[in-house]
């Protein structure tokens, strides 16, 4: 069993899309986001002390970068570095081809440091209220620290699930809407993806969506309407299943001073009328320890700003 204590709810935020969870180590504190409200929060686990940032547009994925005083922030349109002391920003350069029609969905930094972020057909509207994703409209970007962006995939319903093995030579990649993870070889010295092919397809329970990888090289998928967590091996087989507390289970990721707390964000859009903590926080603590968050290279781009 590699799970040593059942979920719990972290904070009741009331989420209609929590999503981009990030743990921030230098700050002991989980990051998480709201598409929907266009927010950014933030727990310190020292004083259990939320607080919460409105942006202009939906936010939908968190990545912290070379500067610990700056996050890269991942909007539907584009992508902004922002210092949550100051609440200030800057553009980071890149912009979405298609804007509103698609937006930007999940994101990761690459061991390189480069910034991978998969778009979707767009499904909030300029009020934050949601319409039904379809389509096969999204696709893969890599965004290196020199502004470069390359697409790597097209055709794809809702990118989810940006993650690396232990090793740096495996990519890991999901579409929500195919019900699919692939796997990619992974070039650690070019940062180029190659040889696609099925890690995980058709798991009955919900859709994949946000991941995270463990030490031993096993990956957390949080599963959309599935109500659960699952854990997977490296060779694709579920060996866990954690059950939820909620339906709509959204992203994780590992953190805590061991990084044996795996917090994760779930969504109240969609839920039943009876789950009363959908679109909180939880946690629950895992036996085997998390990877290190990957940092995008910004620098280059807050010293010209």
């Amino acid at each position: 069993m590699r799970v040593a204590s059942q979920p719990a709810c972290v904070f009741p935020a009331g989420d209609r899309c929590g999503e981009g969870v990030l743990w921030h180590d230098y700050e002991r504190a989980v990051y998480w986001t709201d598409i929907n409200r266009f927010l950014i929060h933030r727990f310190t686990i020292g004083d259990f002390c939320c607080r919460c940032w409105l942006f202009p547009e939906p936010v939908t994925a968190l990545i912290l970068t070379d500067r610990t005083d700056t996050l890269a922030v991942v909007l539907g349109s584009r992508i902004v570095l922002w210092n949550p002391q100051s609440d200030t920003y800057v553009e980071h350069g890149f912009r979405l081809p298609g804007w509103p029609t698609v937006r930007l969905n999940d994101a990761s930094a690459d061991p390189r440091g480069s910034l991978w972020a998969g778009s979707m057909r767009n499904n909030v509207a300029p009020d934050g209220s949601a319409f039904e994703a379809g389509g096969a409209d999204g696709a893969l970007y890599r965004i290196d620290p020199d502004g470069r962006a390359t697409e790597w995939k097209r055709l794809i319903g809702i990118s989810n699930t940006l993650a690396w093995s232990p090793d740096q030579t495996q990519f890991y990649f999901a579409d929500s809407l195919a019900n699919v993870i692939w796997a990619y070889s992974y070039d650690r010295s070019s940062g180029n993806i190659s040889g696609e092919r099925p890690f995980l397809r058709g798991f009955e329970r919900g859709l994949p969506d946000g991941s995270a990888v463990d030490a031993e090289g096993y990956v957390w998928n949080c599963r959309f309407g599935g109500g659960c967590v699952i854990r997977v091996s490296p060779d694709g087989h579920v060996s866990e299943i954690i059950e939820m507390p909620t339906e709509n289970v959204t992203n994780c990721t590992f953190g805590g001073i061991d990084r044996k707390t795996m917090y994760v964000t779930t969504a109240s859009l969609g839920a039943p009328p009876n789950d009363r903590l959908a679109g909180s926080l939880f946690a629950f603590q895992t036996a085997v320890a998390g990877q290190p968050e990957n940092c995008f290279h910004a620098s280059r781009t807050c010293e010209n700003s």
